[in-house]
């Protein structure tokens, strides 16, 4: 039987640990900048996002972590999931699937619009899970990124 519970100021580190395991996964472990002070400041100070964990017992064995968007066309807020990961040693025991339900739960309980995500194009077993529970892939939409010292340039550009 698995619970669901919402991340506290303590677990910091247990966040962070579960940020680094899905950069690993995603091979991605080298642009892992983020520090426990910083995840205490923009999710616990400044409430920029929130975490929610899946556990069983005790022990958390799944993560999601996601914030609030605005849709123009729809007039109102949405959810915009940032994070899923489930402990390799967790999978299929449907904690995944539970985790999206509950993010669909909150999302219509708080009047949002949509709940939405990314995901890596070469990650088919999740592209296969979001297709499952009827997710729609959004094809014609291309994400662009401004970051680093591009992002930075772009703030003090003259026009």
């Amino acid at each position: 039987m698995h619970t669901f519970r919402f991340a506290t100021e303590e677990d910091v580190g247990l966040i962070l640990k579960f940020i680094r395991d899905l950069a690993e996964y995603e091979k991605m472990s080298d642009q892992v900048v983020a520090t426990e002070a910083l995840l205490r400041e923009w999710i616990f100070e400044k409430h920029r996002a929130e975490v929610l964990f899946i556990c069983e017992g005790q022990m958390a064995v799944g993560v999601a972590l996601f914030f609030h968007n605005f849709s123009t066309f729809l007039g109102r807020a949405g959810i915009y999931l940032e994070d899923l990961f489930v402990m390799p040693e967790y999978r299929n025991r449907e904690y995944g699937k539970a985790l999206l339900k509950k993010l669909a739960q909150i999302t219509v309980e708080r009047g949002c619009g949509r709940l939405e995500w990314a995901c890596l194009d070469w990650n088919r077993p999740s592209i296969d899970f979001y297709l499952s529970r009827g997710a729609v892939q959004m094809n014609e939409w291309t994400t662009y990124r401004l970051t680093g010292e591009t992002l930075n340039r772009m703030a003090e550009a003259e026009s």
